[in-house]
């Protein structure tokens, strides 16, 4: 199976990423990103960094499953890890979800929401990005989350959507949802 798990930026979709992983045996998609690596990124256990160049030599050679630009840098994924027989999860950016169902349609999503968005934005600036960057995230999740929250064709084209209390009950929430998940 293919999980994905979508939301604003500082919902905490890495966190439940490796959750899942640990817990439930899922594999995580190494997401290739062609940014410069911030401070306390490591390659191959936060995601792969390479050059566009590299990327698209990749791409020739049909190892990439799926590329697209966002927040000013490329993001692409591994064929070998999309396509993979064993519970692989990922994080996915939401514009994608209708190009992620033509790639794998048979992909199960889950749309995070925080129960309070200046959570999120506080998390955010915790990241200590670049002031522009992280006026650039900040608005972003403004606009991301008014446009979950007002458009009922975007939001019905995830499986599922939970909130993110930040808690213990949301983890237990999410972590049972996919055990669920994994049932059907």
């Amino acid at each position: 199976m293919l999980l994905a798990l979508v939301g604003v930026t500082g919902v905490g979709k890495t966190y439940y990423k490796n959750k899942i992983a640990e817990e439930l045996n899922f594999k995580n998609v190494n997401t290739i990103r062609t940014r410069k690596k911030r401070a306390g990124e490591v390659a191959g256990k936060t995601g792969l960094f390479m050059t566009e160049e590299e990327v698209n030599e990749l791409d020739k050679q049909g190892k990439i499953a799926y590329k697209f630009k966002v927040f000013g840098g490329e993001y692409a994924y591994l064929s070998d890890e999309i396509y993979s027989k064993d519970n692989m999860v990922f994080e996915m950016h939401y514009t994608t979800i209708y190009d992620w169902k033509k790639v794998r349609p048979d992909i199960k999503t889950i749309y995070i929401l925080p129960k309070n968005i200046e959570i999120a934005k506080n998390k955010t600036r915790e990241r200590n990005l670049e002031p522009e960057k992280e006026k650039e995230r900040l608005l972003e999740i403004e606009e991301h989350y008014n446009r979950i929250m007002n458009d009922e064709d975007l939001r019905n084209q995830f499986d599922y959507i939970v909130y993110n209390n930040y808690d213990e009950n949301s983890e237990l929430e999410i972590i049972n949802l996919v055990k669920k998940i994994i049932q059907e």
